[in-house]
């Protein structure tokens, strides 16, 4: 004790203390570069070697001969004689508490007394919405169909022989050589399925176009029974497609709107409870629907928080990502309890396009993301104007920020998806260019002749 004490103990310690800190410095340091280096490298692989542009994109809107009202909706349902009284109630109170408005659209099949519901009217409203958004698009970029090189179309429900692909290139007579996929069986979340697998195609297909439609059929898909987990989706789906187009041509970057940032795609059907939350089957009468769980909403949830860990990393600031990973090493390694914390996305993205599927789900992300009314505006107006178009939404609630004038340069925008499986997938654009509210008037915005009784921006 006495040599510690001396002055040559001192020294000795504070030389000890002096090289301990240094050891420290020195640890923190390449912590930090091996952090780095994971990070960069995480990034690298997540970013496209090559720039995927989204030149524009259309969606459809069918005419007023179409539209319903949700009293006329239920009382069409009455004459059918398909339906109970209880079921008709139901499907009722469904309306009035969806987030849907009284001017969605049902196909002319849907319209008539009694239903023509047959392979032949589902392919007539399928034809009047692929072609009618293809037309649109193809027009307003004055791109040539020859020049397409990759061909995607996603219906899930909905997927006749030939296919959807066949179908468009033989009427738009697109190249011999042109690589096409037709994905079905997704349901909502296909839109960016499809969006990642162009992103990939683009990868190795030079100097080209790739055409993305994202649509399903409503006709062949309804139900005409009393189960009450069927008679939900059949209530909410409405008649609805979009058509986009994306290059890798860098001449294209000087008109495109958004550059692709990043898409995530999160797929939990390993777990039994998410896998069979919304499934397609017959009821008890042998009638074909798609039922959906009351789990729908844990499910989703849980997809979500698995989505955004992933996707996290790539947009949020650092400081939100070390907030992030300190409460969960607290949580997690330490045993020490501490509030979950919830990154702030709008730190990092200004618009967020969240599928239009129905007010509960919603709901739930704009409490568990923690966005404001102002976030949350496009998602629920493309509800209650157009009701629930499956994989397209997303590309109606776009359509309305920009018929809106809030795209500006630099922007990020989020779009995130739920399908069957259960599956949640996200994609990430960047504005190239500030996208004038005059873009409303465009022939391929579905939103051209309601921008003006719009909510105040």
């Amino acid at each position: 004790m006495s040599m510690l004490l001396s002055p040559d103990g001192v020294e000795a310690l504070w030389h000890e203390a002096q090289a301990a800190k240094v050891a420290m410095s020195v640890a923190a340091a390449a912590a930090a570069c091996i952090i780095a280096a994971a990070l960069c490298s995480y990034y690298a692989a997540r970013w496209p070697r090559r720039p995927v542009y989204l030149v524009d994109h259309a969606g459809y809107k069918p005419g007023r001969a179409h539209e319903r009202t949700r009293a006329e909706s239920v009382e069409h349902y009455r004459l059918t004689g398909a339906f109970s009284e209880e079921s008709l109630a139901f499907k009722k109170r469904i309306l009035e508490r969806s987030g849907l408005g009284d001017a969605t659209h049902l196909p002319a099949s849907l319209i008539k007394v009694p239903m023509d519901i047959c392979l032949r009217t589902g392919m007539e409203e399928s034809r009047a919405v692929v072609f009618g958004v293809v037309d649109r698009l193809l027009a307003a970029t004055r791109v040539r169909p020859a020049d397409v090189g990759v061909l995607i179309v996603n219906s899930s429900l909905y997927s006749p022989t030939p296919s959807f692909t066949s179908l468009i290139i033989s009427r738009y007579c697109l190249p011999v050589d042109v690589v096409s996929y037709n994905l079905s069986g997704m349901c909502c979340s296909a839109g960016v399925i499809a969006i990642d697998l162009a992103k990939r195609l683009l990868q190795v297909h030079l100097d080209t176009y790739a055409l993305v439609v994202s649509t399903e059929n409503i006709t062949i898909n309804s139900y005409l029974g009393n189960s009450r987990p069927m008679l939900v989706p059949n209530t909410l789906f409405r008649m609805g497609g979009a058509a986009i187009l994306l290059s890798n041509k860098r001449v294209e970057r000087q008109r495109a709107k958004y550059r692709l940032l990043h898409t995530v795609r999160t797929h939990r059907g390993a777990n039994d409870k998410s896998y069979a939350c919304v499934m397609q089957e017959e009821d008890e009468l042998g009638h074909l629907g798609v039922s959906l769980s009351k789990q729908l909403t844990s499910v989703a949830g849980d997809a979500l928080r698995t989505n955004i860990a992933a996707l996290g990393p790539l947009v949020l600031p650092l400081s939100q990502q070390l907030r992030f990973v300190g409460t969960l090493v607290l949580r997690r390694v330490f045993g020490i309890s501490v509030k979950h914390y919830s990154p702030d996305f709008t730190l990092a993205l200004q618009h967020f396009c969240i599928h239009a599927g129905g007010r509960g789900v919603l709901d739930e992300l704009e409490r568990s993301l923690n966005l404001s009314a102002w976030h949350m505006e496009p998602s629920r107006m493309t509800l209650y104007r157009f009701g629930n178009t499956s994989s397209s939404s997303l590309w109606y609630e776009l359509a309305y920020c920009e018929a809106k004038g809030r795209v500006k340069k630099g922007d990020r925008v989020w779009q995130i998806a739920f399908g069957s499986g259960f599956k949640c997938n996200s994609a990430v654009w960047e504005a190239l260019r500030t996208i004038d509210d005059n873009v409303a008037a465009e022939g391929g915005n579905p939103w051209a002749q309601d921008v003006d009784v719009l909510p105040s921006a």
